[in-house]
């Protein structure tokens, strides 16, 4: 017996859109770096890149459940003294909603060079128009529940 090993060039990559308006952060993003890394294929290799293209749409429609709107902070660091900057998840969410899906999922990927290979097939955009027509992206249903608030 031989261990199946997929080769870079026989993967088939597909495009995935995802709405995700109305859809929890976290579970949201779980389902994008699974597909962005390819683990819901037979061929998964944990050292080959065998993920598809996510195209994630209405980013400003997403949803996080308790009082993580106002208690949940990004921090980012200049390499100063002194240099640390705070946001809030709220304040974030209405200067650029995009970068809360691509945080929360950069989060579940490998920080290495296949995980910034893979960060590089999500694209995610504010509302519900994308400029992806063209590679004829199939719709990715997640079910997930509406948080109660």
């Amino acid at each position: 017996m031989k261990t199946f090993v997929p080769k870079k060039d026989a993967v088939e990559k597909k495009w995935w859109l995802i709405d995700a308006d109305g859809k929890v952060l976290g579970r949201l993003a779980t389902q994008i770096a699974v597909l962005l890394r390819g683990k819901n294929k037979p061929q998964f290799s944990p050292f080959v890149d065998t993920g598809d293209f996510v195209i994630v749409i209405n980013a400003e429609k997403i949803a996080v459940t308790g009082r993580k709107t106002d208690l949940k902070e990004y921090h980012s660091h200049s390499g100063y003294p002194g240099g640390i900057k705070t946001e809030v998840l709220k304040d974030l969410m209405a200067r650029k909603p995009e970068e809360v899906i691509k945080k929360a999922v950069w989060g579940m990927i490998p920080k290495n060079t296949l995980g910034r290979a893979v960060y590089k097939k999500l694209k995610v955009y504010r509302g519900p128009a994308h400029p992806h027509a063209a590679q004829n992206p199939q719709e990715y249903r997640i079910t997930s529940r509406r948080p109660t608030q």
